[in-house]
């Protein structure tokens, strides 16, 4: 299991006076105080905000309450649970085989879409005038005009739906991926399959009743945090979600940017409502899976089948289509000059987009500079903390860190700002990379856990029988074994800062723009081509620091000690 590795990974060159004990003590305390006195501080400015009594009055009066919020409600499961049933099928299917080795290399290229990215390629598709329709026009459909179809922000939610559900597939098989490459569990969860399967049972029934039951609960805070983003998310709703009516998040947005004090007061709470949403919905799949657990048959099928992989292998093939076409659509319509309908491609092209976007080089430069020092804030900590915190101080510090994935982003920056401003930091670039940085951190420790806990505790001790120092062990032995997870970590969370949206208006103040708040601010405008290069450069930035991960975390061989 992973916590009596990292025990006695730690006990080999465990501290052997009190003295010593004491100081690795108040490390520890310093170390948890870096980023849980911020995260509490926080917090207590998110409730801070919503204590006006008139703000929550209202919101309980408000008539657009109720439609705003089914429909937040609607998207936010819906999604969640295609996303979760869709991932748990993929798995079932490639498990233990080459398909699923192969279905892991492609994920690097689809979580470096960022979601609003993604929205705005969805939307480049499938509205009326979108590529699809112009593939099939007018020869099969006869329109020589768009037809006044609702395709990308439809009443019922479901472009949102489908845009979320393609981008948070591949992060739960990505948070699945984690896991089954530690030491301890894909190796023996394989073993399991196989002996369950020499027991007589169907591959299938086998992978249900021994191997999902184990992953199922190791990814339960990426499930939380694909739960919580589907209902708070503002960009993505914007973009691709209904306008009428528009999700709860969008409305809380609006009322936040309002210059009346109880119209901001209420979108705090509407923060607050939506938080409670959150904790609702978690806690009723949490229900319903200890139900399923519960009802399941103690007793399988015997028998023999087929590996049946050809139903994971055909989603993964669909995915990679689909972020394929969303990608060239936006590259299209970045080069895109006059584009009449329903010619298939532009009738000229034209750089003048990209000329703008590189003109803007304090955009990119800010989008740049926040992603590296983030990151690599970020980074820095979680080592720190994997490495030096024992397993009692890590388990307590769990639920705090996930926060900024919890909390809805609109109640979230709020209580950014009312810190930053408290602080001194208001409007100021410091403020901005502590925001990207706390959004950041919780994806980087999901991402890095499973490789660091599940290290093998025996490296450690031959280090130290050989007389190695602690630190040549991290150097020489340790960090160039968990290179690839590192650098994978890494990646992720240059991804995570290049996305954020709401952080970087609301605590920046409006004074930096980065791609990400160009794209989607001026994906209500007119400018198709610049939507799309601002949205493909938002692509662009992580998918090289995947390829730079890749390349810097391959196998190589070991240098001796």
């Amino acid at each position: 299991m992973a916590t009596p590795l990292r025990s006695l990974t730690l006990n080999a060159w465990a501290p052997r006076t009190r003295a010593a004990r004491s100081v690795r003590g108040l490390r520890n305390t310093l170390l948890a105080s870096i980023v849980l006195l911020p995260l509490l501080a926080v917090l207590w400015a998110c409730i801070a905000a919503a204590t006006e009594p008139s703000a929550w009055r209202e919101l309980g009066t408000a008539s657009v309450l109720r439609p705003a919020w089914a429909m937040t409600v609607w998207t936010g499961l819906a999604s969640t649970a295609l996303a979760y049933a869709l991932a748990a099928a993929v798995v079932a299917r490639s498990f233990a085989t080459p398909a699923w080795a192969a279905a892991v290399r492609m994920l690097s290229p689809m979580l470096a879409v960022p979601h609003a990215a993604f929205a705005v390629g969805w939307v480049f598709l499938v509205s009326p005038s979108g590529w699809l329709l112009r593939a099939v026009s007018p020869w099969l459909t006869g329109f020589t005009q768009p037809p006044p179809w609702l395709t990308s922000q439809d009443p019922w939610g479901l472009g949102m739906i489908a845009v979320l559900v393609f981008k948070e597939v591949p992060f739960l098989l990505w948070a699945l991926a984690t896991q089954l490459q530690r030491d301890d569990t894909g190796q023996r969860l394989a073993r399991e399959l196989q002996a369950a399967q020499t027991l007589g049972y169907a591959r299938q029934r086998a992978f249900w009743r021994v191997v999902w039951p184990q992953l199922a609960v190791r990814i339960r805070w990426p499930v939380l945090a694909v739960l919580a983003y589907g209902l708070t998310v503002v960009d993505v709703a914007q973009i691709a979600g209904s306008s009428n009516p528009s999700t709860l998040s969008v409305l809380a947005w609006q009322w936040l940017q309002d210059a009346d004090e109880l119209t901001n007061a209420q979108g705090a709470v509407a923060g607050w409502l939506l938080a409670g949403t959150v904790a609702l919905a978690a806690l009723a799949g949490y229900g319903l899976s200890r139900l399923a657990q519960h009802l399941q048959p103690l007793t399988g099928t015997r028998g023999t089948d087929r590996p049946q992989r050809a139903g994971g292998q055909a989603f993964v093939i669909v995915l990679c289509t689909v972020y394929g076409a969303v990608l060239l659509a936006l590259l299209l319509g970045s080069f895109s000059g006059v584009w009449p309908f329903p010619r298939w491609l532009p009738d000229n092209w034209s750089l003048q987009a990209w000329i703008s976007v590189l003109q803007s080089f304090t955009t990119v430069s800010t989008t740049l500079a926040l992603a590296f020092s983030s990151t690599a804030l970020a980074l820095l900590w979680a080592v720190t903390w994997l490495e030096c915190a024992p397993t009692g101080w890590d388990k307590s510090i769990r639920w705090p860190l996930y926060l900024p994935l919890l909390l809805p982003s609109v109640l979230w920056v709020v209580g950014l700002h009312r810190i930053t401003l408290w602080v001194g930091w208001g409007s100021s670039f410091s403020a901005l990379v502590a925001a990207h940085s706390l959004a950041v951190l919780p994806y980087v420790m999901i991402a890095l856990s499973p490789a660091y806990l599940g290290f093998d505790p025996r490296y450690a001790h031959i280090s130290a029988s050989l007389g190695r120092s602690y630190g040549a062990f991290l150097l020489k032995v340790k960090w160039p074994m968990l290179r690839a997870s590192l650098c994978a970590a890494a990646a992720v969370g240059l991804a995570v800062s290049v996305a954020q949206y709401l952080p970087t208006l609301y605590v920046g103040e409006g004074r930096f723009s980065t791609v990400t708040t160009e794209a989607v601010t001026l994906a209500s405008g007119g400018q198709r081509s610049l939507v799309a290069a601002y949205a493909w450069l938002q692509w662009l930035i992580p998918a090289l620091g995947f390829a730079l991960a890749a390349w810097l975390g391959r196998p190589r061989r070991f240098h001796t000690i």
